[in-house]
């Protein structure tokens, strides 16, 4: 599993609620059309956490790559449903820091052969 992942602050005077809404909207219909595995949107507790990372944290599974360039095809259309919703989303966001992270050990890990 492939796990992308937005960091993300919101504008000011955003609400959190509408945001969370409009996040499930869009992911939902994502995934829906399995384009994406599934999704998680998390919130920094506390003040916990370097202002760098965002007050929120969506995490987004893939199964690979492939799935995610297909996801990533969809949206680059920037037409139909998929901008309406993204766009729903991306007009609240003021700003977003991505990566990208994959499940360790790979599951095609072979050990013992290392040359390093």
């Amino acid at each position: 599993m492939d796990i992308y992942h937005a960091f993300i602050d919101l504008k000011p005077g955003v609400s959190d609620m509408d945001f969370a809404e409009r996040i499930a909207g869009y992911l939902d219909w994502l995934r829906d059309q399995d384009r994406i595995a599934g999704w998680r949107l998390t919130r920094r507790k506390l003040g916990l956490g370097p202002k760098e990372m965002g007050e929120f944290h969506l995490m987004i599974e893939v199964h690979n790559l492939a799935q995610l360039d297909t996801a990533f095809g969809l949206v680059a259309t920037r037409a139909g449903e998929v901008e309406i919703r993204h766009h729903a989303v991306n007009s609240l966001v003021g700003g977003v820091t991505f990566a990208l992270y994959r499940d360790f050990p790979d599951p095609v890990r072979k050990t013992g052969e290392e040359k390093f």
